[in-house]
């Protein structure tokens, strides 16, 4: 809900283009990611109104005065977050009044709001809360219902064009309902907008490219395109025009039909937009679908595998915890490797810790010791030391272990060459074990990116 507002412009012209600035020298100095503008433009753009510029600033009331003014010349609406608190350096108010040839007023509902926030928690108001109630005299204020600054909404009126500027909260708790409930039931798309992202693990950017051939044309309808972060290839697809929904929808669901038959194999989840999918998610919920469990052994990635199935929501259902056995006793001792595989004991011939069987022998004793339908495993050289000639940096095996009909176990174990340093190399191999074991439960089984050998038994 909005709070009862002064006499102020509104405007009934659709919403064509749209700028995100986020405010806060936190930002502009590196030392906070901002995460509100990649979300708000994925709401935007899955609204049908494409974000045609991103505007990061520090806490200067000139600068933010300055960049509503600029943007309202071309720009239908602008979505501010940020520097709505009640400290010295939050200026987007002033900022917003200033860009409006406005003056602040102080908003009475508001400042009930803040002071019934403040009541609820047991404590009184501090005086220096106040500030966060005024607002420009033609603006209206938004409902914080997670917290303490009410947002903004004024609509600029600047050479003769008008734009809608919303100022929201910069946490993400109250910026997410607060968008969510007043500001995108408020906005009026002008085109028909859709997005969606395929999901893909195992392959190459330019593996995934090259399959998709035409259906990359610049001036196909929809456009498609990939985008690759962290080993996940995502292909995105997006349809902006005029046409009517149904045909919009249509068209997407043709063209996301052409990029399966073509990368089917390696799609592993889609959605309607192209970041933020952990593959991890994706694997919790097939072992959810299959009532399956699992368990992890690691011991160059040193829990990361196992952090990775921890971070998502509900992953108990089916991960089950682990062990990192980064010593050659804590393999012996805990999953029951042989000593002999390891060269202190089996002498020169041994394999060595950093082998196809030692990661066997490791998920063969996982999976017996935790008693689950899966297990995976981990051993490597991370670096930057302990390189070979035959086993350089980089050099890791991944195995799983499997039991097929409940009694009959198999397991296969897979070499990668990994890249980068020790972070990228761990971060790799976690990620690359989470591929080896969605792909058996896919029923998919297709040779991963960095992938140079691999051994059945």
């Amino acid at each position: 809900m909005t709070f009862p507002p002064e006499p102020a412009v509104h405007r009934s012209a659709p919403h064509r283009s749209a700028a995100i600035i986020s405010q806060g020298d936190e930002l502009t100095l590196g030392q906070t990611l901002d995460t509100n503008s990649q979300w708000l433009a994925q709401q935007l753009l899955g609204l049908g109104i494409p974000p045609a510029e991103h505007v990061t600033l520090p806490d200067d009331r000139a600068a933010i005065a300055d960049a509503f003014r600029r943007l309202a010349r071309r720009i239908d609406l602008i979505i501010c977050s940020g520097g709505l608190g009640p400290t010295a350096d939050d200026l987007t108010r002033h900022a917003l009044a200033d860009a409006a040839d406005d003056t602040l007023v102080e908003d009475a509902n508001a400042l009930d709001q803040i002071r019934a926030w403040f009541r609820s928690r047991g404590r009184e108001m501090p005086e220096l809360n106040q500030v966060q109630a005024l607002r420009p005299t033609r603006g209206v204020s938004l409902e914080n219902k997670h917290g303490t600054a009410p947002g903004l909404h004024v609509t600029l009126r600047v050479d003769g064009r008008v734009c809608d500027v919303y100022c929201l909260p910069g946490p993400p708790r109250e910026l997410a309902p607060m968008w969510e409930t007043i500001v995108a039931p408020a906005l009026r798309p002008a085109r028909t907008v859709r997005t969606l992202a395929l999901h893909t693990i195992g392959a190459g950017e330019s593996d995934i490219a090259a399959a998709m051939g035409d259906l990359m044309h610049r001036d196909a309808v929809p456009l498609v395109g990939t985008t690759a972060s962290g080993g996940i290839v995502s292909v995105r697809i997006r349809y902006e025009g005029d046409e009517p929904a149904a045909h919009a929808d249509a068209l997407m669901a043709r063209t996301r039909d052409a990029v399966r038959d073509r990368v089917g194999p390696y799609v592993f989840a889609e959605g309607p937009g192209p970041v933020g999918f952990k593959l991890a998610e994706a694997v919790v919920d097939s072992l959810r679908a299959h009532r399956q469990h699992v368990a992890v052994v690691e011991s160059c990635t040193g829990g990361m595998l196992g952090s990775m199935l921890a971070d998502v929501p509900g992953a108990s259902d089916v991960y089950v915890g682990g062990w990192i056995t980064y010593s050659n006793q804590m393999k012996q001792r805990e999953v029951n490797v042989p000593a002999s595989l390891f060269k202190e004991s089996g002498g020169d011939t041994a394999p060595g810790a950093v082998s196809a069987h030692v990661a066997l022998a490791m998920a063969r004793g996982g999976l017996d010791r935790a008693d689950v339908d899966h297990c995976l495993s981990i051993t490597g050289v991370a670096g930057p030391a302990g390189g070979t000639s035959d086993k350089p940096v980089g050099t890791v095996w991944v195995a799983l272990a499997s039991r097929d009909d409940g009694t009959r176990v198999t397991s296969h174990a897979r070499r990668f060459n990994m890249a980068g340093d020790r972070g990228s190399i761990r971060e790799w191999a976690s990620r690359s074990a989470l591929a080896m074991l969605w792909h058996r439960l896919a029923g998919t089984d297709v040779k991963l990116l960095r992938e140079v050998d691999r051994v059945d038994a």
